[in-house]
């Protein structure tokens, strides 16, 4: 793989395994808002198939794209971040090895978004978000973050997701023995 730095298919398969739990965790919130849509569910299958040992292929592109769309029609903000996310898990086996901290939310923002939608599911409450983030640190593992240890710092953005990825982000770059060691 081309790039700033290496990245191996291993390392591209735990990435995805970490999209795709998170992704997993809010499916049925998009199911829910919108029943009959398989769209999401398509990309988070296609996702599992690539970290189970499959290539990847144009399958997890196009499943990403889709999903995508789905959110695109969502009715609500939590669906739109659980078909989102979705889609974020299909495409994590084409995250680039470009050091560009846009590159981050590839590994993030599914996390991220699993987090918003607790807070939402909460009334808003930031306790729900911070829990989420919590077990999101807890379920990375030494691969990961030695994959977003190659990636400058995500910088701090405007909107709730973004500002949940930065605070994922800085967590995860804390030393060793302060992240959890997830699966």
């Amino acid at each position: 793989m081309a790039g700033d730095f290496e990245l191996t298919t291993d390392e591209l398969r735990v990435v995805a395994r970490y999209v795709a739990q998170a992704a997993a965790e809010v499916l049925p919130v998009f199911e829910t808002a919108v029943p009959g849509d398989p769209r999401p569910r398509l990309a988070l299958d296609s996702a599992w198939e690539f970290v189970g040992g499959a290539r990847r292929t144009r399958l997890q592109r196009v499943t990403s794209l889709d999903a995508h769309r789905a959110a695109a029609e969502a009715p609500t903000e939590a669906a739109w971040l659980a078909a989102r996310s979705a889609g974020d898990a299909a495409s994590a086996a084409y995250l680039h090895p470009l050091a560009d901290a846009a590159q981050v939310g590839h590994l993030l923002r599914a996390a991220a978004s699993v987090a918003r939608i607790a807070e939402i599911e909460a009334s808003g409450d930031p306790k729900a978000a911070a829990a989420s983030v919590d077990r999101a640190v807890e379920r990375a593992d030494r691969v990961l973050v030695d994959v977003l240890a190659r990636y400058p710092v995500v910088p701090v953005g405007k909107n709730r997701v973004a500002q949940l990825m930065s605070t994922l982000d800085r967590r995860l770059r804390r030393p060793a023995s302060e992240v959890g060691r997830g699966r």
